[in-house]
């Protein structure tokens, strides 16, 4: 039987936030990394750049990679043959991993988390309490998965009860479509399917932690009914970044027909204004040229 002592998690728990909190795992820099290559709109690959190049600076400089660092979700896969060497309970020994984490004086991490949300909504000042999942496993040993989860993507959670004749795929696209901004792109989606509400939301959430694949799946091909809502999502989002290509392309159209709109009303009025000068000065001509009829009538005056 496997003995984990209560300091030996709380300082896991604590390392694990601080190296999250700088360093993106692998496989999204990969993964970013390969759509940026294959991206043809400038604006886009600008985009995907900036996220790259802060990256980089985070984990150079050991500093957040955003100054949202979210709220502390943890999740444990407990063997059955593990013995927990612990004077608190579970919660509060991974509350105080979170506390060290998040308190950390070289690298502070900012605390979103307040207590009594409908009442006082006073901030925690450590981001405790974390949100914690636990499930038993076979096996002698723990599992610890954690995430900091920005309150902008938390807040684009959605859950839906659908009917059985119902597409998943198409809810998914419906409702990607429709969540606007605020959740911090480029988005990864966690979808569960099937059980309870609960179950449902849990699996999703959990689903977030799986390793990004994109690369085998554009190699392969969807090989099941879940690859496909991801090739979906991919085919939606190419489609939305075309979109606002020829969105841009449009209004860079537009700007630039204003533009010469502009330019020739103001060449219009110049001229304008040119031919009601040159009106006068003639006029004035002609006034001079009849005085001097007047004044010298034996003079002859060739126009």
């Amino acid at each position: 039987m496997t003995l984990i002592r209560e300091e030996d998690l709380v300082e896991s728990i604590a390392d694990a936030f601080q190296y999250i909190s700088y360093f993106h795992p692998p496989d999204f820099v990969t993964s970013l990394s390969s759509a940026w290559e294959r991206e043809e709109s400038q604006s886009a690959k600008d985009a995907m750049a900036q996220i790259l190049v802060n990256s980089r600076m985070a984990a150079m400089g050991r500093r957040p990679i955003c100054q949202d660092t979210g709220s502390a979700n943890v999740y444990l896969e407990v063997g059955y043959d593990v013995k927990f060497d612990f004077s608190r309970s579970l919660q509060e020994v991974v509350d105080e991993g979170v506390r060290r984490g998040y308190q950390f004086d070289k690298n502070p991490l900012r605390a979103s988390i307040v207590l009594d949300p409908i009442g006082s909504r006073k901030n925690s000042g450590d981001n405790t309490p974390a949100l914690l999942t636990v499930d038993l496993v076979p096996g002698n040993t723990v599992s610890v998965y954690v995430s900091a989860k920005g309150g902008g993507s938390e807040n684009k959670a959605k859950f839906a009860v659908l009917n059985p004749s119902d597409s998943v795929a198409d809810w998914v696209v419906d409702t990607v479509e429709k969540l606007g901004a605020g959740w911090c792109p480029p988005g990864i989606l966690g979808i569960g399917v099937g059980g309870s509400s609960d179950r449902a939301m849990a699996m999703a959430k959990k689903a977030l932690n799986d390793p990004l694949d994109m690369q085998a799946l554009l190699k392969n091909g969807p090989q099941n009914k879940s690859e496909e809502l991801i090739e979906l999502q991919r085919q939606f989002g190419r489609e939305s970044q075309e979109l606002t290509h020829q969105l841009q392309i449009s209004n860079q159209k537009l700007t630039e027909s204003k533009q010469l709109e502009d330019h020739l009303k103001s060449e219009i009025k110049r001229l304008n204004e040119s031919a009601k000068t040159k009106a006068l000065e003639f006029n004035d001509l002609k006034e001079q040229l009849r005085n001097s009829k007047e004044n010298h009538t034996n003079s002859t005056l060739r126009l």
